[in-house]
């Protein structure tokens, strides 16, 4: 059996024995640093805020119009995401989360702006449905200036 003597008050932990607790070594105490848990300074969160709030008054400038458009183009490039994806093409995976973002922004914008004209939810439902039939599927800007570089690679090849 093993025996353990307790003394009152108990020893410092630099004064027991190495041999306590089967070769286990208590130490003084240090802050626990643990490599998967991630800490924020406070600073860093400020200039991300800054950041959404700058982008915010962006959006809330432009009109509703405006707005739809870039969400069409925005739908689209992710779109061209997810197909760069699927080929297995080079992409940026943090391009994902940041344009869903901008789209849920400038969809929320839109959104405040219907509450402010009395606009209910089953009608902002109905006039949503209306708007997207009536888009016009046309190629987003990013594949637009991919295919005019190629247009002009090809034109100095033949001159």
């Amino acid at each position: 059996m093993l025996s353990l003597s307790v003394t009152f008050p108990p020893k410092p932990i630099s004064q027991l024995p190495k041999s306590f607790l089967n070769g286990v070594q208590f130490r003084q105490p240090n802050p626990i640093h643990l490599p998967f848990v991630k800490t924020r300074t406070s600073s860093s969160s400020v200039v991300l805020m800054a950041k959404k709030e700058e982008e915010l008054k962006e959006i809330r400038a432009k009109t509703t119009e405006e707005i739809n458009e870039e969400v069409v183009d925005l739908k689209g490039e992710l779109f061209m995401l997810r197909l760069q994806k699927s080929a297995r093409n080079e992409f940026k995976s943090s391009e994902f989360r940041r344009m869903r973002k901008r789209i849920a922004r400038m969809l929320t914008v839109k959104r405040e702006r219907e509450i402010e004209e009395g606009i209910n939810k089953r009608l902002s439902r109905k006039l949503d449905r209306q708007w997207k039939k009536s888009i016009v599927v046309r190629p987003p800007p990013s594949l637009k200036k991919l295919q005019e570089e190629e247009a002009a690679a090809e034109a100095e090849k033949s001159a």
